[in-house]
């Protein structure tokens, strides 16, 4: 039973192989590249006919064979256009089977991925043409065959039958001959297909060159999430904070001081307000990389030149004493560049935000914006929280704020130092204004 059981399985096996929907969609592959061959096929035609002294090169085999192999050298020399591997990987992504991560993306780079994708062209157009030939000329061919012994017109028609056909013994083979040719022409489309198939990854495989732009296509995806992120953070966070302690604050104080509650309310607009803009300076990143490829408008990223004096009297209605000191000479906050007056509002605002959230209500904040040198010097310090014996940072959960500081005072090439220290909680960060170096 069980041997019964394994012939099935190997018989099934191979008519699958043959016939089944892999096979099939191969099969459309190479006929896809019969098609793409049949301009070059022509085109030899020109050159062949003269040179055999024939009008009609396709009613001789030869004329044909001759017209296909003066067209394969000139299907091969237009393989070398950027657009040949991208369109060959996608065919092949749809018909053959081949893992996708396999295949290269995008026009090939260096001389050898053009080389590779020259012969897999060459290759596609020279099994798609002789795969292509058979299907249009053997399935009649067997058809006739198949039905020679039982139709009597045929058989008096002759249609071009050889003569041993005559003989009763060939005629009853007859329809044998014509399984047998259905059945090489499987055969053989499914050899080239799987050929074809192993083939693929090989010769349309990335290069290490691919290999490098796709690395580096990674990181800057990566790069542009993480920003998102720590925008995302730094923006949102910081306001959710404020206007929870302001509304925390208008709260406690609602029936004894109606003022209190009305610059309290004033100022969870003013945050939300503000804070919508940023988040869609934020979300303004996504749209520039959209499928539709219309950037939409967006609010302008704060600054530390333009934003600072708002930013400090949001988080002093949230309810921090902050004292603040500027000093940087003549030219102010103007004289900084873009991107450090950026970057360093971010991590002012982070730091507030922190203590807003670990220090409480009241607790005093000194901040000092300042130049050093060549550097921009911020330094915030804060209480340390009373009921927890560990610092902010190694709380559940928390760190993100710090970490993001410290991710954008690298990316300009500077340094950032958070801790404890005398008793305050301490943040220090230094900025070189001339960037990385």
């Amino acid at each position: 039973m069980s041997r019964t059981y394994s012939v099935q399985m190997v018989i099934g096996g191979r008519v699958a192989a043959l016939f089944g929907r892999r096979a099939r969609r191969r099969w459309i592959h190479l006929v896809l590249g019969g098609a793409l061959a049949m301009p070059y096929v022509f085109v030899g035609s020109v050159v062949i006919g003269p040179l055999l002294g024939e009008d009609n090169v396709f009613g001789s085999v030869v004329s044909q064979l001759g017209s296909f192999a003066v067209g394969l050298p000139l299907a091969a020399v237009t393989a070398l256009f950027p657009l040949t591997r991208p369109m060959s990987v996608a065919a092949v992504r749809a018909l053959c089977d081949v893992p996708g991560d396999t295949l290269a993306d995008g026009p090939a780079r260096s001389r050898q991925a053009r080389g590779r994708t020259v012969a897999w062209f060459t290759l596609h157009l020279g099994f798609g043409g002789i795969i292509s030939g058979m299907s249009l000329a053997l399935p009649p061919f067997a058809a006739v065959l198949i039905a020679l012994p039982f139709v009597a017109a045929l058989r008096d028609s002759r249609v071009g039958m050889p003569e041993v056909l005559d003989e009763g013994w060939a005629l009853a083979l007859s329809p044998v001959a014509g399984i047998l040719s259905l059945l090489a022409l499987a055969g053989c489309s499914a050899a080239a297909g799987g050929l074809l198939a192993r083939w693929a990854p090989e010769l349309l495989g990335p290069s290490p060159a691919d290999r490098l732009a796709a690395a580096e296509q990674r990181a800057a995806d990566l790069a542009v999430r993480n920003r998102l992120a720590r925008e995302l953070h730094d923006s949102v966070g910081h306001a959710l904070s404020a206007v929870t302690l302001q509304a925390s604050a208008a709260r406690r104080v609602l029936d004894r001081d109606p003022e209190f509650v009305r610059e309290a309310l004033a100022a969870i607009e003013e945050t939300t307000r503000r804070t919508v803009g940023e988040l869609d300076a934020v979300l303004g990143v996504l749209r520039e990389g959209g499928g539709d490829g219309r950037a939409g408008p967006t609010a302008p990223a704060p600054t530390l030149c333009a934003d600072l004096d708002g930013l400090l009297k949001r988080t002093r209605a949230g309810g921090l004493r902050v004292k603040a000191a500027v000093e940087l000479g003549p030219g102010g906050p103007d004289a900084l560049p873009p991107m450090v007056s950026r970057e360093a509002y971010r991590i002012v605002q982070e730091s507030l935000s922190n203590a807003l959230r670990h220090a409480g209500p009241g607790a005093p904040v000194t901040l000092r914006i300042a130049l050093d040198g060549t550097d921009l010097e911020i330094l915030t310090k804060n209480p340390l929280p009373q009921s927890a014996s560990a610092p902010p940072a190694s709380r559940p959960g928390g760190g993100h704020g710090l970490r993001g500081i410290t991710d954008r005072a690298r990316l300009l090439g500077g340094t950032a130092l958070a801790g404890p220290a005398d008793g305050v909680w301490r943040v220090n960060v230094r900025l070189p204004l001339k960037g990385p170096v």
